[in-house]
């Protein structure tokens, strides 16, 4: 199982926009809200593993 690393971009509604922070990218992912922890706000380092995010 392969971990990677984010940090939240920005924030629209009920969805994040993530970047990439373990590899070089300029490309945001759109994540549902929903999947992520409730406390996160822009800024927030996660960590994705295992089909879980979670803040570090």
């Amino acid at each position: 199982m392969e971990t990677w690393f984010y940090v939240v971009d920005s924030i629209d509604g009920d969805y994040a926009n993530l970047r990439r922070t373990d590899i070089e990218s300029d490309e945001l992912m759109l994540v549902a809200r929903a999947l992520l922890p409730p406390e996160i706000k822009e800024g927030t380092n996660l960590k994705y593993e295992m089909m879980q995010y979670t803040i570090i």
